[in-house]
């Protein structure tokens, strides 16, 4: 009868280390990332964007979208799939993206349309000399404008200056 139970207390404990083993293995969903990059460490609040920007040096990223917007469901896409934007993103960005609007004003220099990435440098200057490839909507970006973001996301890396 001892060994009967010794027998299913030994079972048990290995179903247990078993069901941790796979716990610690499954990947977690970062909510704040909303589809734009698991691996991504995301900013909840623009607030804190500043906050992280200023103390970490590195410049914020701030991505307006709508979740059932098809234009911003195909750049999510197509931003998550993106080695090379994923990698600069995680390593050298304070990322944030928003479903819904800041109350700051320079953050719509061109109005309050969806998709539309602006970068904020660390001297808290919005990048508005950072814009995408359309006059109508100078900030926004569209799946196929990828090489273009990345090309603006290095130009976002080097320090604004303002001085001559």
């Amino acid at each position: 009868m001892a060994s009967w139970s010794l027998y299913v207390f030994l079972l048990l404990l290995s179903c247990d280390v078993a069901f941790l083993k796979k716990k610690k293995t499954e990947k977690k969903e970062n909510i704040l990332a909303r589809g734009w990059g698991d691996d991504i460490t995301w900013v909840e609040t623009y607030e804190e964007g500043l906050k992280i920007m200023q103390e970490s040096d590195k410049p914020l990223m701030v991505i307006h979208h709508l979740l059932e917007c098809p234009y911003s469901q195909a750049l999510k896409k197509a931003f998550a799939e993106n080695n090379s934007i994923q990698k600069m993103a995680k390593e050298d960005f304070i990322m944030l993206n928003l479903v819904e609007e800041t109350t700051d004003p320079n953050m719509a220099p061109d109005g309050y349309y969806v998709p539309r990435i602006l970068f904020v440098d660390p001297s808290m200057t919005v990048r508005a000399d950072i814009a995408g490839k359309y006059n109508n909507r100078k900030f926004a970006y569209e799946s196929e404008d990828l090489d273009f973001l990345k090309e603006n996301m290095e130009k976002a890396k080097k320090p604004y200056h303002t001085e001559l």
